[in-house]
């Protein structure tokens, strides 16, 4: 297999991880079977983007203080 080399930002990073863990928590409930995992992963992955939104929204950090 080659390498894959990736060049995430911070808050990309932040989502990689939110989805990692919604996933995982997935996979420890038993709802992902043989076969799902694609499609577990795409809805870990949707709703990690949609908490990022929600929380943007909600949150104004220092940089976007003017």
């Amino acid at each position: 297999m080659s390498q894959v080399h990736l060049r995430l930002k911070a808050s990309e990073s932040v989502v990689i991880s939110a989805a990692a863990s919604i996933y995982s928590a997935y996979i420890m409930n038993g709802q992902v079977k043989d076969g799902e995992q694609e499609a577990w992963r795409e809805r870990a992955v949707q709703e990690a983007v949609e908490l990022a939104r929600r929380l943007d929204d909600l949150i104004v950090s220092d940089d976007e203080m003017g």
